[in-house]
């Protein structure tokens, strides 16, 4: 599409991250009115290879490819500049008047970088991953500050080369695992990876993408330092006091310590790309997180506008879900802001989508395969009235149970355990095990009999 012109489309969707694809891909089966998707990037996110292990809990892989070889798809790369919510009016940098009768943003969220330097890298996009790559190669010893999916997945994934993994917290990645299952990755730590196992290249083109997520096989194969071996010190319950560079990068912590290092990787989360002219006088809400609030069809404060992904914040409640800026969540709100979008154009009933029933999150740590189910580390609930089942067998699983009034509400699964479908079923039914909690875990029982 040309610029300096007025476009009119019936749904529009800004971002060419997992959201705005997923959120675009099913307004295609929805609908053969016209469906306009604007990306700063000609290189999008798209989905592929889905396995669903339940019901709810899917794996996936993402790969970033070109609009031109997306099928069916109208697009325009371009950035927005501002909005008219009352007029029905987007504006971009390259002069263009788009008319949209419903609106999803989907510009996900940049990363929360320490220092403004070349010498530290944040790792978010495909960018930052291949700058990564190009000097990774050259260096004796990285800091990595930051405790969650991507900075677990690094410190796994790099070989020959030290690391000093500094975290605020009292065990590692305690965005997703709790003690117990950080203790179960400990001897993992160290552990070299094939030099045959190369980390996959990324192919881009055209600018920098704003907020589009990595996706969760960021991290296929190993990457390799400048020496043999491999050793990990990890500083808990500490953060970067002070980044300075001379010879090399000198990093001063909290706790007092000081170490010299190559360069510093931050994954230290993100901030949603929330910020929206409204130029009509009106105001999008904003959350406490800094991302824009849906109810629970997906639609901001502005009527006919939506918000899908890591740019939005749900401003209401589910018994066994809530909102984590991950790449599973993307796609479910994505998909699900398509159905809102249309439900609302075509005024038909809207139910919400049933994927909001249950937390769930597939990934993997140190090689193992991760499930995540509801409230799997009891987020929300008052402890002492839980119960927790566990079985470890050292080097092939980790696997809690969350019991609140003698029902499972949540799950971590670590490991080819078998036990998500059952898991999800009892957490979703809500079956009274308090006569079953000393067999749930046996594993000698099958405990699916009890439930046929």
């Amino acid at each position: 599409m040309s610029q300096n012109q007025q476009i009119d489309s019936t749904y529009v969707v800004i971002g060419g991250g997992i959201a705005g694809i997923s959120c675009v891909e099913a307004l295609k089966l929805y609908t053969t009115e016209p469906v306009l998707l604007i990306s700063e990037s000609p290189i999008v996110k798209v989905v592929t290879d889905i396995k669903f292990y339940t019901k709810i809990a899917a794996g996936f892989k993402v790969e970033d490819r070109n609009l031109q070889c997306i099928e069916n798809t109208e697009y325009i790369i371009d950035k927005i500049i501002a909005v008219n919510s009352i007029e029905h009016i987007i504006y971009t940098a390259n002069h263009r008047e788009i008319k949209y009768k419903k609106l999803c943003l989907c510009t996900g969220a940049t990363p929360k970088l320490l220092d403004d330097k070349d010498y530290v890298i944040g790792l978010r996009d495909t960018h930052s991953v291949e700058y990564f790559q190009s000097i990774v190669g050259t260096a004796n010893k990285v800091l990595i500050v930051g405790n969650g999916g991507i900075a677990t997945d690094l410190v796994y994934k790099l070989n020959g080369i030290e690391i000093i993994w500094v975290i605020r917290d009292e065990h590692i990645s305690s965005h997703f695992l709790d003690a117990g299952s950080a203790e179960f990755f400990s001897n993992y730590l160290n552990t070299q990876q094939s030099s045959d196992k190369v980390i996959k290249r990324f192919r881009y083109s055209g600018e920098r993408t704003s907020g589009a997520a990595l996706g969760p096989d960021w991290h296929c194969g190993a990457m390799f330092g400048n020496h043999d071996g491999k050793n990990v010190i990890i500083e808990y319950k500490t953060e970067i006091k002070s980044i300075s560079k001379s010879d090399s990068v000198r990093v001063e912590l909290t706790n007092g310590k000081v170490y010299e290092c190559d360069f510093v990787v931050s994954a230290t989360g993100v901030t949603p790309n929330s910020n929206l002219d409204i130029r009509d006088g009106s105001s999008v809400d904003i959350a406490s997180d800094g991302g824009i609030k849906v109810d629970w069809k997906m639609e901001t404060s502005l009527s006919d506008i939506f918000a899908a992904g890591d740019v939005c914040t749900v401003d209401w409640t589910s018994e066994h879900w809530f909102q984590m800026r991950l790449w599973t969540q993307a796609r479910q709100m994505g998909m699900y802001a398509a159905k809102c979008m249309h439900s609302k154009h075509i005024n038909e009933t809207l139910l919400q989508d049933f994927c909001f029933e249950l937390f769930t999150h597939v990934t993997s740590f140190f090689g193992f395969k991760v499930i995540l189910l509801g409230l799997y580390n009891a987020q929300g609930l008052d402890k002492k009235e839980c119960e927790l089942l566990v079985r470890v067998t050292n080097g092939q699983e980790y696997i809690k149970l969350v019991l609140q009034n003698g029902r499972v509400v949540g799950a971590m699964l670590i490991g080819d355990t078998d036990l998500e479908e059952m898991c999800e079923n009892l957490i979703l039914n809500q079956i009274d095990v308090t006569n079953l909690m000393d067999d749930l875990l046996d594993p000698n029982i099958d405990i699916e009999d009890y439930f046929d």
